[in-house]
This record gives structure tokens, sequence and C-alpha cells, in this order.
């Protein structure tokens, strides 16, 4: 799988560094987080995405997040392989969740575990409808034409 899509790996591989370096290194306080809170205060005042709050923004981010790790899992463990990619989200969600509860100023959230998985669902989910003329088409060349002819054959 690995030796048969080096680029994608690599591109996987990097996007899986990255989210780690996010999600696992120690959780920054101040700037960061008041930067958040003043944008999304301006936009509360100008009458915009007042549905929006800090805690609706960080689930849709870690939604956001994971979509691109479902696409990319799929595109590495093929169409049939779609369960896997979706079991390999969770697995690394909750490896993630796991592995944060040791970690300075990180918090261990039942909602992120939701959100990790709700992405990576959609992630394989887009993959899937991305990817299926080719998996039609790769299915017709596999049929054997002895296959083919009977269904071609008037009766």
């Amino acid at each position: 799988m690995l030796h048969r899509h080096p680029i994608l790996s690599l591109v996987t591989g990097a996007y899986l560094v990255f989210v780690g370096w996010l999600t696992l290194s120690p959780q920054p306080t101040g700037p960061a987080n008041a930067l958040i809170s003043r944008l999304l205060d301006g936009l509360h005042r100008r009458g915009y995405a007042e549905w929006l709050d800090y805690n609706r923004l960080e689930f849709l981010l870690n939604v956001g997040m994971f979509v691109p790790i479902g696409i990319f899992l799929l595109l590495l463990f093929g169409a049939g392989g779609w369960w896997v990619a979706g079991l390999a989200s969770l697995a690394m969600t909750i490896g993630i969740e796991t592995a944060q509860r040791g970690i300075p100023g990180r918090v261990s959230d039942p909602r992120d575990l939701v959100a990790n998985t709700l992405g990576a669902v959609i992630g394989v989910s887009v993959a899937l409808v991305l990817t299926l003329p080719a998996t039609l088409r790769r299915r017709q060349l596999r049929r054997p034409a002895s296959h083919t002819r009977a269904l071609k054959a008037p009766r």
C-alpha cells in the first residue's frame, strides 16, 4: 500500500505529524485563545455568526481537522477498505484523547472523540463519492469477458 502510493503516503504522514503536533503539544493559553475570543466578539457585535461560540467553533475545527485524515486513509486503503480507514481514524482519535490526559494544559474531552470521528467519516464519505467513477471502471474491467458477453447477448 505505502510503496504503491509513495507521494500520497508522504503527504498523509506529514499531515498526521501536523495533527500530532497540534493535538499533543502543550496547549497554549493566553494570546491564541484571547485572539479567537476577540474575533468571535467582533463577529457577534456586527450581528454575524451569533450562534457560534468558542465551544462550537472548537468542535467544528476538530471536525474539519479530521476530514483530510478520512480522505487520505481511504485513498491509501482503497474504496474496499473504507471500514479500515474509519476504524484507523477512530483508533487515532482514541489514542490522541488518551495521550492528552498526561499532557499539561490538555484536556481529554469526549466531544473531541465525537468531532474527530465525525470529521473522519465525512472525509471517508467524500473520498468514496469522489473515487466512485474510478472504482466502477475498475470493477467493469475486472469482469471476465464471458460474463460481459452474457450480459450483452439478446435473449
